[in-house]
């Protein structure tokens, strides 16, 4: 199951354990015989009662403990909701068919193209590509290794007029821009005899 997958399960079961929950609160205080797996026995027993309330009053630790869980747990909430919110990658490409509708490209397809074509290049050892931006205007963000003694000039040269055109032009878009990395895979030093 992808990262979307389990985030959708996991926000499922939340909001069911939460309506569940919320929900026979509700009902108890309304006057609903409370379930059997109700922690109080009427329907007028307060969630906390005092002697509950004020049993930790006298250890120094409890409540800046207390504050302290529940700090950490809107700081996951909130980090959870920002991943969750912000797309990293572009997931389709809207593609010109002629007709005026258009069609949806999927975006790992354009990015796997991409990449096998960045990858066969001369000189390039490895090639690694994310798209990213909307899907009427999606840009390119390539990762180029070197082989050594490449030239980054004509890798890079090469990168834009081969496997970026190509991928711009088989995609139906008016530009395809890209920001290209580059570095060199990693060697042992050559011994001079």
């Amino acid at each position: 199951m992808r990262g979307g997958g389990v985030n959708r399960v996991l926000t499922g079961l939340a909001g069911v354990l939460l309506l569940a929950l919320g929900g026979s609160v509700l009902a108890v205080g309304l006057g609903a015989p409370p379930p059997h797996w109700w922690i109080h026995s009427g329907a007028h027993d307060v969630l906390l009662s005092r002697a509950e309330r004020t049993h930790w009053r006298g250890a120094g630790w409890w409540w800046p403990a207390v504050i302290a869980a529940l700090a950490i747990l809107v700081l996951l909430a909130l980090w959870w909701l920002t991943a969750i919110l912000r797309r990293r990658r572009l997931t389709e490409v809207l593609v010109g068919t002629g007709d005026g509708a258009g069609a949806l490209l999927r975006g790992r397809a354009l990015q796997s193209a991409l990449t096998q074509d960045a990858a066969r290049q001369q000189g390039v050892a490895h090639a690694r590509i994310h798209l990213r931006g909307r899907r009427t205007a999606p840009t390119a963000r390539a990762g180029l290794q070197l082989e050594a003694g490449a030239d980054p000039a004509t890798a890079l040269h090469d990168f834009t007029a081969q496997a970026l055109t190509h991928a711009r032009e088989s995609a139906g878009l008016a530009s395809l821009p890209a920001e290209v990395r580059l570095g060199t895979v990693k060697h042992r030093a050559e011994r001079v005899t």
